[in-house]
């Protein structure tokens, strides 16, 4: 994550040997403004997410995978296009987008099959909201950051609902994306996912 002061956040959510790695890394790059954040419990993508917004400085901010299939240079590139937008996202599925290494058969029919369920329930029109790239504006962010409640997989969708409700205008931009082999997010992932977004349209409507 990342803002216009040229600040990167690392969110170590897990018990690997990440934070040693960033470590060292800002070490070899002193004048890299690099923080690492640690946490004893865990938090989740949509728990680690907010805690790099809380923790980001500048008017914008962003986050991305941290497995490289989106590179740093693909994340300037969409800063660059906010242009009169308050958000742009990277999306695999527009014309322009480029997909070195695509996902396997089954992985796309059921990303296309949680598009679908996403607009019918959120109606929003995002051909990608999964994609790990996006930028935002921090004055948007901070508008609608104290609604979420999600804290899965399921947080760019929330994020990108609670944009749309208070007005603020995001835009969708072609990515270069390369699939980097086993996804963290598996059948068990998708079905708790469709709970918690069923649950956040039924219950969050009036937040």
């Amino acid at each position: 994550m990342a803002g216009t002061t040229g600040q990167y956040i690392v969110i170590c959510d897990g018990n690997d040997a990440t934070p040693d790695i960033v470590a060292s890394f800002a070490r070899a790059h002193p004048g890299l403004d690099l923080i690492c954040l640690t946490f004893e419990h865990r938090l989740g993508k949509g728990g680690a997410i907010r805690e790099g917004f809380a923790h980001a400085a500048g008017s914008r901010v962003g986050f991305m995978d941290a497995d490289g299939s989106t590179s740093v240079c693909q994340m300037e590139e969409l800063i660059s296009h906010i242009n009169g937008a308050d958000g742009v996202i990277g999306s695999r599925w527009l014309p322009g987008s480029v997909i070195p290494v695509r996902q396997g058969i089954a992985r796309r029919l059921e990303s296309r099959m949680f598009n679908l369920l996403v607009r019918l329930l959120f109606s929003l029109s995002f051909s990608d909201t999964q994609c790990g790239a996006k930028v935002f504006k921090k004055s948007a962010i901070d508008a609608v950051v104290g609604d979420m409640v999600s804290t899965g997989f399921e947080f760019d969708v929330e994020l990108l609902w609670r944009l749309s409700r208070k007005g603020f205008l995001v835009r969708e931009y072609p990515i270069t994306w390369e699939n980097q082999g086993a996804s963290r997010v598996k059948g068990t992932d998708s079905f708790r996912m469709l709970a918690a977004l069923i649950s956040l349209r039924l219950g969050g409507a009036g937040r």
